[in-house]
């Protein structure tokens, strides 16, 4: 009798443990299910950390709410996956520190692969480029851009930039106009001060299509993506220490491009030419 009594009581705990919710044990977001043999364990929930100032990348709107095409594209890339995504908003100085401390399985906020921060972090594969472009008004008359053919023309830029550099370096016998900000070097263009300015192509496409420019102008040239100035594109930073996570976020970017999810996001966050 003492037998079957502890038999039926073990009994009942199995049942009870098999009745209890999945999951109901994981104590953090990175709870994983077991994976089948020869396969790394599935990840439940991909933790990212963005900033909230940088748009169209990421930024609050009016209600607070968090949005951008590097919001979207991590959602994206999490249901490619297979996971459910946590993403939370850091100011742009902490977000690789938290990274570090293992606050975070990855930060998506327009991160640039340079050196310096590959001494912390590692990258994903890169999945955006920010070309330098230049833009002049529609009645300036069009010929090539090209330092051979920009001798003597005025070119505006914003001081201590890599566009700076970039006309210093290979247009030297252009006449190189350098203002405080990139919003006074567009200016002093738009009064016919320079001929050109030359500027981050995003920037000057939401500026050549919005109100500010008065319709002046329009993308000329290039685009010019040399990364020794403007950076090796933006990547996704992930721990150095968890190459699965780099592995899954590569493969969800391939797939995401190959069904051309990519295409539409990016159309829907830069409607105006860019490249």
């Amino acid at each position: 009798m003492m037998l079957f009594a502890i038999k039926r009581c073990f009994l009942s705990i199995v049942v009870a443990m098999a009745l209890v919710p999945t999951g109901f044990f994981a104590t953090d977001s990175r709870a994983q299910e077991p994976a089948a043999e020869g396969q790394q364990p599935r990840r439940v929930v991909v933790r990212f950390l963005t900033e909230g100032d940088f748009p169209p990348f990421n930024y609050l709107d009016e209600d607070g709410v968090l949005n951008g095409f590097n919001v979207d594209l991590a959602r994206t890339l999490c249901n490619e996956i297979g996971a459910a995504c946590d993403i939370r908003v850091r100011p742009w100085d902490e977000l690789l520190v938290a990274l570090q401390r293992g606050e975070a399985d990855a930060v998506i906020a327009g991160h640039t692969v340079t050196s310096d921060a590959l001494r912390k972090v590692d990258f994903t594969d890169r999945y955006f480029h920010t070309p330098g472009r230049f833009a002049a008004k529609t009645t300036m008359e069009k010929v090539d851009v090209a330092p051979d053919l920009l001798d003597g023309r005025s070119i505006a830029v914003a001081r201590g930039t890599p566009h700076e550099a970039f006309l210093k370096t290979f247009f030297r016998d252009s006449r190189v106009q350098v203002f405080e900000t990139a919003e006074l070097a567009r200016e002093a263009m738009l009064q016919g001060k320079a001929d050109y300015v030359f500027d981050d192509g995003i920037g000057l496409a939401f500026w050549i299509n919005g109100t500010l420019s008065k319709r002046c102008c329009e993308l000329r040239g290039g685009p010019f993506f040399e990364p020794r100035y403007f950076g090796d594109g933006l990547a996704i930073a992930v721990p150095r220490n968890d190459p699965q996570i780099k592995a899954l976020l590569n493969a969800a970017l391939h797939k995401v491009r190959a069904s051309g999810r990519f295409d539409e996001l990016v159309s829907r966050y830069f409607p105006h030419r860019v490249f």
